[in-house]
């Protein structure tokens, strides 16, 4: 197999987008699927398959990196991931009957919605900072404290709610391969208002569990039923893609260290609406993408 340098460029742009996924929660199939597609050329369902086998490492970078930093909630996780992981599994197998381009537009629509919301819900809270959070009764505030002795109070608000969202995003994980991330962001960030550390450190352990499981049966159709010449490519690709991955995936959880809560806040907000915008774009113009 020969060894393609020209694309050496994927190298710095996989740290970039892991930092920003790993810092932010969201999953980066979402930027490196259109990013293969329309730089790479490569055909939907590979570039698909690359970006989810290119996210796959940099997740189990990050959550590494979020264990040594003692920034997961585990109890909340494991909550969450008891609805996400069959979701995503029913989601797998009945993705094959269900028109992914029509999904990918409903969900960059949403994601565009929960961009502006959470906008909305941080200058909420700024302007009316003694507003309560409604929590179960039943349920004790959590306190967690961190490798830097960081103390952060929270309360994990309103479980029916947050399971219906592992629920709704673990099928969309099955279905087109994000959705999990982005709306567990949204419901502990904004709904609960926990610490953006703590909630984007739980999202990211429980993205990568539902994600590998939910992606066993993609990646055996895209390993096993690749035509002749593709896995060459493929190879080439994440040569590159994997170690930028791994290394953003531990710059991640530190850039949100030295990020202000609110900034956080904001460039989530952001972030998120950027993603629907993207996926809008790209699969109104690349529909079978």
């Amino acid at each position: 197999m020969e060894f393609n340098f020209e694309l050496w460029y994927l190298f710095p742009v996989s740290i970039a987008i892991s930092t920003t996924a790993m810092a932010s929660g969201v999953g980066g199939a979402i930027f490196f699927s259109p990013l293969f597609m329309f730089v790479l050329g490569l055909e939907a369902q590979v570039a698909i398959g690359t970006a989810l086998l290119t996210e796959l490492f940099g997740f189990t970078s990050g959550v590494i990196a979020y264990l040594r930093s003692k920034l997961i909630d585990f109890s909340l996780g494991l909550d969450i991931l008891k609805y996400s992981i069959p979701a995503a599994i029913m989601g797998a197998l009945i993705s094959p009957i269900v028109p992914a381009y029509i999904l990918k537009i409903v969900f960059g629509i949403g994601i565009l919605y929960i961009g502006i919301q959470i906008l909305r819900a941080h200058y909420k809270a700024t302007s009316l900072p003694s507003q309560t959070v409604e929590t179960d009764s039943y349920v004790e505030s959590t306190c967690l404290v961190d490798r830097w002795h960081r103390e952060f109070r929270y309360t994990y608000c309103n479980r029916p709610i947050a399971r219906f969202f592992g629920l709704l995003g673990g099928a969309f994980v099955g279905l087109i391969s994000v959705g999990l991330g982005e709306l567990i962001d949204y419901h502990l960030v904004s709904r609960c208002r926990i610490p953006t550390p703590v909630a984007v450190a739980t999202a990211v352990f429980t993205v990568v569990l539902t994600v590998l499981i939910a992606s066993t049966g993609h990646f055996y159709q895209f390993f096993f039923h690749a035509q002749e010449g593709v896995l060459p490519q493929i190879t080439n690709v994440v040569l590159f893609t994997i170690p930028g991955v791994l290394i953003g995936g531990q710059l991640g959880p530190r850039l949100q260290k030295v990020l202000p809560e609110a900034h956080l806040r904001i460039g989530l907000s952001v972030l998120f609406m950027l993603i629907g915008l993207l996926m809008l774009g790209v699969h109104l113009v690349y529909p079978n993408g």
